[in-house]
Parts: structure tokens; C-alpha cells; sequence
């Protein structure tokens, strides 16, 4: 039977190689992430998991799926289905179809991971390596993504690998010390080993002794999206709170588009930096794709991120700076992403106009707002307080630290039933749950949710959440006036405020919610 092929929730149709193909696609994706154009047969810029999810052939539990490649089409249509939303797109050069893949070989791909690196030839020193803990102020998971396009050829293919070697010892790997991969870009990219393959130096300067050049386009934008998405799993390597980095070689100049491999690079939370060797002559540059690719690839466009060497010879010099850059963890921008560097409150209303099933869908909608979010002791934390005449903290920021601990406690909230005092319950969580957190990381989030007109003045306790750094989003539903909502949201108000009649409008809301929290952390950030 034939083997599948895992992939994320991001692969597209058109990142796939054959016409018809037995896929695994992974559980949880989060559903306001997916970008799926059509319905039935899609457009293959489209996920292929969202596609699967919207067309009904798996659940968001995941599954094995069939994709069929198609010829392109005009008018692909905008239909929302088991809740992604499709989108129009006029015109594409393919298409795919989704039907359920077999069970069987279901199985079979849980039993292999992908892409495992290849063992070592067998010249392994002989004698057992003590293992050492390394650099350990060096906190940093690299990914080499060397040149091996024909731009740069054999010769100075080893002059390059000399070089990350020399950069790999001066490091200090070791298991509490930094990690390193490599990857090779060339025509299709090759991950020739990852960060779990090799603790200590030796192993790894033997390992990129052993590389062999593969030659071909140099798809630099190519390899740096497959690295950025595929590189950092937790399976392969990658550790919880420190910093990603990818090291970008490249000689001469790319053959392909980068920018955009830039752009997924920075939603993974991954650092980009370029080291650029032999940059365009001024005859040269008439045959690059893009004359600004550096700046549009590096994680910020600060001058931290791009580094130039003017050959591969005498580069000695060079390798010390560019491992002090590696080593600055807080110059590391890119490693924060919204999704795991905010705190966000959730003010609900638990007055008796509610009721108790409509009080469910509240929960479902925290919940679901909540769980897009990476919560861990280091990433994003989230708290609920509910509210009548009366505040109750139902948990603080620093109650739970994982997201089913979260998702839990968020299912257990009772609902309490009385009057609605907004603005008190507003004053109440920004001095008893944002408090605490004011000098913390993280950029601070209130979603206050209500159905009513509040008894009391909501202004100025909403003025004074926005003046302690908190950015205010209100959510109301039926008999919520829009003047109060508009009252407390943040700046520009349309953005902040949301609105909906009935309270089975709220799980349309789930994305735009995410959406406007994500905008203001990037905006915050520039």
C-alpha cells in the first residue's frame, strides 16, 4: 500500500509533487489560520488540510486525505463551510480535489516520521564523546541554510562548509549550549540534518565535513519557507523558549522570490539572518529577480540581520562577529510572535439576561479565542473574572500555564446570574489581574463580553485600563448598546468593537477577534 505523507497545516496544493497523493494532515490546526480559495475543487494556492476540513472529508481531529491535482479554472467561489471560510479568487494555473485517503495507510505513516537525517557514514570517532553542556549563555536553535546552487559551485561549496564549521565550534554546542542543523538549498531543499541529530561539535563539524553538493537553481526562498515551516518541531529538536534562527548563505543572489518566504518565517517566529557573499556586480544586478531581497527576507530591516562577506577566502575574521549576533538572544525580534507573547483577560457578563445556554456559547467563544494562542509559563497566559454586581476571579494569569489546564477551568466557569456592573468589573480586573502583570513581557489584552446596557459608567474605568497599557476589545451581543461598546474599546474604535444579535453570532467573531489582537501586536512592534 502506498506510504503517506505528513504535512502541516499550512501545505499548499501547489507545494506538492505528484498528481495524486496520499497526505496526513495534522490535528488542530487552527481553523481562522487557513487561506482555502473555492469549494469542491479548489485553487492550489489553497491549504490542503483546509480544504480537506471545509470540503467535509476529515475533521479538525485530522486524517489521511487523497489530493488530485487538476487543471487551473476561472471564478473560484467564496462558500462557508464546517467553519473556515473559502474565498474568491478569479483566476489560478491549478486546482486539486480532496477525498477521504484509506485507512490503512493511515497507520502506516504514524509508524515513520518524515525525512529523517541520514546516519553518518560510519567514520564516527570511535571512542564515546563525554557530553558537554556547552556554551550555556548561548541560547539559540540554528538552522545553516547553505548555499549549494550552481551560482556557488563545488570549490567554494568547501570553502562555505569550512566556514559554518569554524562558526559551529566558536558557538559552543552542547546540550544546554546552542543547537545546529543544516539545511542545503538548491534546486528543492534538503534538510541534511537536524538540531536532535548532534549535541557536541565534533559530531557536527564531521557531519558538515561529510555534505555533498547537490548543485542546481539556487530556490533560496524556497528552502527558507520549507526550513521556517518544517525545521523547528518539537520533534526534530527544536526547544520550548529559545530563540529560532535561520542562517541564510547565499552566493551571488537568489533564483526565486524570497519576500514572501520572509513573511512565513516571521509568522513562525523564526529569525532570519542573511549572510551575503559576493554580492551583484553592477552588470549582475540586471538579472536579479529583486534588488532589495536582503531587506525584505532578514527578520527586521535594522541592519542587525544582514551580514556581508566580500568572498569565501580569508573569512576567518568574520566568523567571531557573526556568533556574537547569533548569541544576542534579545536582539531576537522576530523569536516573539502574538501568539505567544500576550496576556489576554476576559471580562464576562454573567447577568440573569444571559440565561444558562447562552451562557455556554460565551465559554465556547473564550475558549475558542483562547486556544489559538501558545499559553505556557513563557508564552501567552490568559484569565477570566465573570461579572453581575459583582466581580469573581475565576482564574489569574498565573493560575494555569498549560492550554488544556486553560481550556479546562474555561469549561468549568459557573454561571452566576444578577445585575450588570461593566465599568466596576472593568476597574476590577485591571487592578487585580492586569496589576500584577504590568511589568511583565507581554503585551496585555481585556475582551470584555456583555449582552446589556451597564448600570454604571463604563468610560472611565475603560480610559483608565487603555492608560495602564491594556488595549481594549468589547464584544457585545443582543441589548449591548453600541454606544457603550465603542466607549470602551481601544482605538480606532471600529476595529475594537464587535457586535452581534444573537449569541450563536459570537463563533463568527473567533477570527477577527484573533485577527485584531495579532495587528495590534505588530503594530505595537514596528
Amino acid at each position: 500500500s502506498l506510504a503517506l505523507t505528513a504535512i502541516t497545516c499550512f501545505t499548499r496544493g501547489l507545494d506538492l509533487r505528484k498528481g495524486t497523493e496520499d497526505v496526513l494532515c495534522p490535528a488542530d490546526c487552527p481553523l481562522w489560520q487557513f487561506y482555502v480559495f473555492g469549494d469542491g475543487v479548489y485553487a492550489s494556492l489553497s491549504s490542503i488540510c483546509g480544504a480537506a476540513i471545509h470540503s467535509g472529508v476529515i475533521t479538525n481531529a485530522g486524517g489521511a486525505v487523497r489530493v488530485q491535482t487538476l487543471p487551473g479554472q476561472e471564478n473560484y467561489p467564496a462558500v462557508n463551510a464546517n467553519g473556515i471560510q473559502s474565498q474568491v479568487l478569479a483566476r489560478w494555473a491549478s486546482s486539486f480535489s480532496v477525498t477521504p485517503g484509506t485507512k490503512s495507510t493511515a497507520l502506516e505513516a504514524v509508524g515513520r516520521s518524515v525525512s529523517t537525517a541520514r546516519p553518518s557514514t560510519g567514520k564516527r570517532p570511535k571512542k564515546p564523546l563525554d557530553k558537554k553542556a556547552g556554551n550555556k549563555d548561548c541560547k539559540a536553535d540554528i538552522a545553516f541554510l547553505i548555499d549549494g546552487s550552481y551560482n556557488i559551485g563545488q570549490r567554494r561549496f568547501n570553502l562555505q562548509k569550512n566556514f559554518v564549521g569554524k562558526v559551529a565550534v566558536m558557538l559552543g554546542i552542547g546540550t544546554e549550549g546552542p543547537h545546529v542543523g543544516v539545511v542545503q538549498a538548491s534546486e528543492h531543499p534538503k534538510i541534511e540534518f537536524y538540531l536532535k541529530n548532534f549535541t557536541a561539535a565534533k559530531e557536527v563539524l564531521f557531519a558538515i565535513k561529510e555534505l555533498g553538493f547537490r548543485g542546481g537553481n539556487s530556490n533560496t526562498g524556497k528552502a527558507l519557507k520549507h526550513t521556517a515551516q518544517k525545521f523547528f518541531s518539537l520533534e526534530n529538536g527544536a526547544r520550548k523558549g529559545i530563540p529560532k534562527i535561520i542562517v541564510v548563505f547565499l552566493d551571488g543572489w537568489p533564483s526565486d522570490d524570497i519576500e514572501e518566504a520572509g513573511i512565513v518565517a516571521r509568522e513562525f517566529g523564526v529569525n532570519v539572518f542573511i549572510v551575503s557573499v559576493a554580492k551583484p556586480t553592477t552588470e549582475e544586478l540586471g538579472m536579479v529577480q529583486d534588488i532589495g531581497f536582503v531587506d525584505k527576507a532578514v527578520c527586521r530591516n535594522n541592519g542587525f540581520f544582514s551580514y556581508q562577506m566580500p568572498t569565501w577566502f580569508g573569512t576567518t575574521k568574520y566568523v567571531k562577529p557573526l556568533v556574537q549576533k547569533l548569541c544576542s538572544h534579545e536582539q531576537m525580534l522576530c523569536s516573539k510572535t502574538c501568539y505567544n507573547s500576550v496576556n489576554i483577560g476576559f471580562l464576562i457578563d454573567g447577568s440573569s439576561s444571559v440565561g444558562d445556554s447562552n451562557f455556554r456559547l460565551v465559554l465556547e467563544f473564550v475558549s475558542n479565542v483562547a486556544r489559538a494562542f501558545e499559553i505556557s509559563d513563557i508564552g501567552s497566559k490568559i484569565a477570566a473574572v465573570q461579572f453581575t454586581y459583582d466581580q469573581r476571579t475565576e482564574f489569574s494569569f498565573t493560575d494555569y500555564i498549560t492550554k488544556e489546564k486553560v481550556l479546562s477551568a474555561i469549561r468549568n466557569i459557573r454561571y452566576m446570574s444578577g445585575g450588570t456592573a461593566t465599568g466596576d468589573a472593568i476597574s476590577f480586573i485591571t487592578r487585580n489581574v492586569f496589576g500584577p502583570m504590568k511589568d511583565g513581557p507581554n503585551k496585555n489584552f481585556l475582551v470584555v463580553l456583555t449582552d446589556g446596557q451597564s448600570y454604571d459608567d463604563v468610560r472611565g474605568p475603560a480610559a483608565a485600563a487603555q492608560k495602564a497599557g491594556i488595549t481594549v476589545f468589547s464584544v457585545g451581543v443582543a441589548w449591548a448598546p453600541l454606544d457603550d461598546l465603542k466607549d470602551m474599546a481601544s482605538e480606532p474604535r471600529e476595529s475594537h468593537t464587535f457586535f452581534t444579535r444573537e449569541f450563536t453570532g459570537l463563533e463568527q467573531m473567533v477570527p477577527d477577534v484573533i485577527r485584531g489582537i495579532c495587528k495590534d501586536f505588530l503594530d505595537s512592534k514596528q
